[in-house]
């Protein structure tokens, strides 16, 4: 076994590394003056199965996954797995309107391309994504590392609440695993990035209210639902995510709500500029650490799955 890792989440990989007793191969992974990417795998992965530890959640990171699988194809590997902690790209998965694009299907075909043997990928944002692969896909899902911490939080009338219709599936099953009750926010769109709440649909008064979704990129469908559960008489609010995406405007609105807690995992690097909110960061390494050595060592992996 060999495990590698690109710039995207080193902490991590070498946590995952440690939980293997392993540690993370030698490589080079840097830019060329005019900005391309340049890659030297430093040591011998001949005949070796190799893990490759990488979130795609920019187009540098994407990029970098493809080209070490390549270098680790052209070095003689004997299986290439690459390890997602966060798969990019997901959100396009089928054509909503004429004339667009399918980019999850787009990004499977390139990891085929690249030589990659399988993948492992954690929490996709639409599980069909699963059959855009035509290679070994095994996905496993950050909710037992959330629901665990959540159930030592002593919560009182616990209620998940669904941010939107599309996220119902993931409320409903984080409902069933801490024994909670189950809302839903049924919002209307008015724009790109602008929603509506028009309905809640069950009761969050006087309740510890989760509001659970698969990531927050701006935060703004996640801030309208935690000032509807606080409009609706929550006692607490706690919005939890497998992907801490934050971009844009996501810390000038998770700042402005003045949060109880937000908990997310380490599937992506939580940026600096948030550590002064009251995120709690819980790590997946132990889960992606346990999935890698069954796949090393052809153990199932349904058993992860949730």
């Amino acid at each position: 076994m060999r495990i590698f890792s690109g710039n995207s989440n080193r902490q991590l990989a070498l946590a995952i590394a440690q939980s293997l007793d392993q540690r993370l191969g030698e490589m080079t992974c840097s830019r060329f003056p005019d900005g391309e990417i340049k890659v030297q795998i430093h040591d011998d992965v001949r005949g070796a199965d190799v893990f490759i530890i990488q979130s795609t959640h920019t187009n540098e990171f994407l990029m970098e996954t493809l080209i070490i699988a390549d270098a680790m194809k052209r070095a003689s590997a004997a299986r290439i797995t690459c390890v997602l902690p966060y798969y990019g790209y997901a959100r396009q998965d089928r054509k909503h309107d004429g004339r667009v694009p399918i980019t999850a299907k787009l990004v499977a075909n390139l990891f085929t391309t690249a030589g990659i043997d399988r993948v492992l990928a954690v929490d996709l944002h639409a599980i069909q994504i699963q059959g855009f692969f035509d290679i070994q896909m095994d996905h496993l899902s950050a909710l037992p590392v959330l629901v665990d911490y959540l159930k030592q939080d002593d919560l009182e009338n616990p209620v998940v609440l669904s941010p939107d219709t599309g996220s119902i599936k993931v409320a409903d099953k984080t409902a069933k695993l801490l024994g909670a009750n189950l809302a839903i926010i049924d919002k209307r769109r008015t724009g790109d990035s602008q929603t509506e709440v028009a309905n809640v649909i069950g009761e969050v008064k006087n309740c510890d209210v989760v509001i659970m979704d698969d990531m927050i990129s701006t935060a703004g469908s996640m801030v309208n639902a935690i000032v509807t559960a606080r409009e609706r008489g929550a006692r607490r609010v706690i919005p939890v995510t497998s992907h801490p995406i934050l971009c844009g405007s996501a810390y000038e609105r998770l700042s402005a709500v003045n949060l109880d807690e937000l908990v997310v995992s380490d599937t992506i690097p939580l940026k600096r500029r948030f550590a002064d909110l009251p995120i709690t960061v819980l790590s997946v390494a132990p889960l992606l650490g346990e999935a890698i050595h069954r796949i090393h060592t052809n153990r199932s992996v349904s058993s992860l799955i949730i």
